[in-house]
């Protein structure tokens, strides 16, 4: 028997636990919610991880192209980043996945010549979670690019109501406008 035949037959188990495992890196109530609410509406993140998990660990027995993987991936790691978890704890479920496999197939990969898919699904798993720290770090980009807008725009009204600043349109151009320039230099 092949690995993949044995990750299809427990793949409802594994993808079970795998969601648990996500489930239970956020606080108590906030894992009982997402366990609980299956309705998508009342739980978009729950359903996007039910969903995302699912796809992601059938491309894992049967291949998944990096940008497929990546569509899956982007929402369940979105809402992580945003949430300040850090790096490693964003993308720690993803690693987890080997654990989970191991410990539900453990009789079976005793067999050696399981071995060797054995290593090609750790791969696929590391592999998807480079993809995930990528989509992590992208979305704290964009948080932070947020952050500092937001500081530059309260910065640009609190500096206008003082009167300190000329009115233009655009408070990028207004704050580079109102930066006294040094004068220029010999020529």
């Amino acid at each position: 028997m092949h690995l993949s035949d044995l990750l299809e037959k427990h793949q409802k188990a594994i993808i079970h636990q795998w969601f648990d495992l996500l489930a239970d890196s956020y606080p108590p109530d906030t894992a009982k919610f997402i366990k609980a609410q299956k309705d998508p509406f009342h739980n978009p993140m729950g359903d996007a991880a039910r969903n995302g998990l699912e796809a992601l660990f059938s491309g894992l027995i049967q291949g998944i192209d990096p940008e497929t993987a990546c569509s899956f991936l982007d929402p369940i790691i979105r809402i992580r980043a945003i949430q300040q978890f850090s790096p490693a704890q964003a993308v720690v479920f993803i690693l987890e996945l080997k654990t989970i496999i191991r410990e539900l197939l453990n009789k079976e990969l005793s067999d050696v010549s399981l071995h060797q898919e054995l290593a090609q699904i750790d791969r696929r798993v590391d592999d998807l979670c480079l993809l995930a720290f990528n989509i992590y770090v992208k979305c704290r980009e964009t948080v932070y690019q947020l952050q500092t807008e937001e500081v530059r725009n309260r910065t640009f009204k609190v500096l206008h109501r003082a009167g300190f600043l000329k009115e233009i349109d655009d408070p990028a151009e207004t704050i580079q406008a109102n930066i006294p320039h040094a004068p220029a230099g010999p020529a």
